[in-house]
């Protein structure tokens, strides 16, 4: 796990529920459910996520399905799958990263004083 990592639910892990968290988590199993952070999500490359994610940052080696918000950016490795609903104001994709489905890129909103 790297320094940053705060939790890490390794490849023989399978969760189902809801997630909140400060700081970074690094996916390497399969996840159904909510995720729900101004942190980031880190999905590795053998990892199954499906569900909504409101995350602050996504960098996605491995497959998602559902609908992401991120409020700072989306990273689609060039193993990363993403099928589903996208909205972040900034989408970097590798070589060979897949996105399907829907793109919605927009600057983030400031609080009003």
């Amino acid at each position: 796990m790297a320094k940053d990592e705060i939790a890490y639910l390794g490849s023989d892990t399978v969760y189902e529920g809801k997630l909140h968290f400060k700081g970074t988590v690094r996916i390497e199993g399969r996840y159904t459910g909510e995720i729900v952070s101004d942190g980031t999500l880190n999905v590795g490359k053998d990892a199954q996520v499906q569900g909504t994610l409101d995350v602050g940052e996504l960098l996605l080696s491995g497959r998602f399905n559902g609908e992401v918000t991120a409020k700072r950016r989306v990273v689609v490795y060039n193993t990363g799958v993403l099928e589903g609903q996208v909205t972040t104001p900034n989408l970097l994709t590798e070589e060979g990263g897949i996105i399907e489905g829907q793109i919605c890129m927009k600057a983030p909103t400031k609080p009003k004083p």
